[in-house]
């Protein structure tokens, strides 16, 4: 695969008119902006009592939720679910926080269930950049954390997570969480000079990752924290790259996965295994699988892969990978010669829907 394309200004100007690799590139600004913002949102005293949280959101605005809750649940017992559907589950009881998280705050998803969760007299906020989730908090006296961002969703993720973070932090689930964050943006500034568009592809590993996934179905392989990284880089290359695309589990693909590597031969010709690891992150066991795994797809001629977190936190490693992931997806959607940014499925079925009401 030539990969000259992802070199040329031109080229990227006119394959990416929306600008979705600028938007990849302004995620440590984010992250700073969303953070500081974040601090100063104000929460009610009686919500320091909750004894569950339950995050509602779908697409882009749920995989922060996702990324929350592996970070949390590493220090701290809280239970976090996250629900991506219509309606609440029946456990919602007083002592539940209900997080309802929607970019444009018409997700019918999410908005079904911000109201299920009404009736009950349980703690709620809202995170949204307006629609109909913050016109029900406000009547409803919910607090509501907003802002404005122009773009996709799913590029507006330090917008959904550095709420999320300063949340834990104000109701005591996590400590240490502002450290973390600083060590994070300073690891993506770093991370987007060796990986930006600027950078040659003969130096860039993001462009040779692209390259490498042309032409193959992409299967994401994650263990511990990293399988919800490993589901943000599946669907960043469903959206962006507009390919096939799947995720997986690590130790659980080795009782069933690992089986089926060989059939059918031309699909296992065509795939490409990517590997998310990080010796902090990834138990040692698990690890040990990583090896076996490899070898085995080289014997069954599956071509694999693997990118390695950066920094100390878990924060900075995670979201290294996650960023690594997003200049891929729009590097690889480059090579196939599509925008990266418009996801016109997804326009067509929600205005379908809007005619079955």
């Amino acid at each position: 695969m030539n990969l000259d394309i992802l070199d040329s200004p031109e080229a990227r100007r006119r394959l990416d008119p929306g600008g979705m690799l600028r938007s990849v590139a302004g995620l440590p600004e984010q992250c700073r902006e969303a953070w500081a913002a974040a601090q100063a949102f104000e929460l009610p005293r009686e919500y320091a009592g909750i004894k569950q949280v339950v995050i509602a959101g779908m697409g882009g605005s749920a995989i922060a939720g996702d990324l929350w809750r592996v970070l949390i649940q590493r220090e701290c017992a809280l239970p976090i679910f996250n629900v991506r559907q219509y309606d609440l589950p029946p456990f919602v009881d007083r002592d539940t926080l209900v997080i309802a998280s929607s970019f444009s705050g018409d997700t019918e998803e999410t908005v079904s269930a911000f109201r299920q969760a009404l009736p009950i007299r349980c703690p709620k906020i809202a995170i949204t950049t307006g629609g109909q989730l913050l016109t029900t908090a406000r009547a409803n006296g919910v607090p509501a954390f907003t802002y404005a961002f122009q773009g996709e969703p799913r590029a507006a993720l330090g917008w959904s997570l550095m709420p999320l973070l300063a949340i834990a932090e104000k109701l005591g689930f996590s400590e240490g969480i502002e450290s973390e964050v600083e060590e994070a943006i300073d690891v993506l500034d770093a991370l987007r000079s060796e990986i930006g568009e600027d950078v040659p592809a003969s130096e860039n590993l993001a462009k040779q990752t692209a390259g490498s996934l042309y032409d193959k179905l992409p299967v994401i392989y994650g263990a511990g924290p990293l399988v919800e990284v490993a589901h943000r880089w599946k669907t960043q290359l469903n959206e962006s790259s507009k390919v096939w695309a799947f995720h997986e589990e690590l130790p659980e693909i080795h009782h069933n996965a690992i089986i089926g590597y060989e059939l059918p031969r031309p699909i296992a010709r065509d795939t490409a295994v990517v590997f998310l690891h990080s010796d902090d992150l990834v138990h040692l066991r698990v690890q040990l699988r990583y090896d076996f795994t490899r070898d085995l797809l080289a014997r069954s001629n599956v071509e694999s892969l693997t990118v390695n977190a950066r920094g100390v936190g878990a924060l900075a490693q995670i979201m290294s990978l996650v960023f690594f992931g997003d200049y891929v997806s729009g590097y690889l959607a480059l090579l196939y010669g599509v925008d990266p940014t418009p996801t016109t499925v997804i326009d067509e079925l929600k205005a379908w829907l809007a005619t079955q009401e």
